[in-house]
C-alpha cells in the first residue's frame, strides 16, 4: 500500500516546480492550520490551509494533471480527470 503511493506520487509529481510547491504548501496548509488552529488563531489558520493548498494546486497546473482531492471528487461525480501530466515517464523504483 505504501510502495503504490510512494509510486503513483512520484510519477504524478516530477516537475521541479510542482515539487517546490508541494514541499512548501503541504507542511502550510497541513502544520499553520493544525498548530495555528491549537493556538486559537483561526483566522491565521484557514489563511495557512487556503495558501498551502493554493500552492499545491498551482503545482498540479504546471504539472499539468488534476490534484488527487479533484481526482476524487471528478471520480465520485463520474467526470474525466487527469491523473498524469503529458511528460509524465511511467516508471518508478517501487516495481
Amino acid at each position: 500500500m505504501i510502495q503504490r503511493f510512494l509510486r503513483n506520487y512520484l510519477l504524478r509529481h516530477q516537475n521541479r516546480s510542482n515539487q517546490i510547491l508541494h514541499l512548501i504548501g503541504v507542511p502550510l496548509a497541513l502544520g499553520g492550520f493544525i498548530g495555528f488552529g491549537m493556538a486559537g488563531e483561526w483566522l491565521i489558520a484557514g489563511i495557512a490551509l487556503i495558501s498551502g493548498y493554493a500552492l499545491q494546486i498551482w503545482g498540479h497546473f504546471i504539472e499539468q494533471n488534476d490534484a488527487g482531492e479533484l481526482i476524487l471528487i471528478k471520480k465520485m461525480l463520474g467526470k474525466p480527470y487527469t491523473e498524469f501530466g503529458p511528460g509524465t515517464q511511467k516508471s518508478s523504483n517501487f516495481d
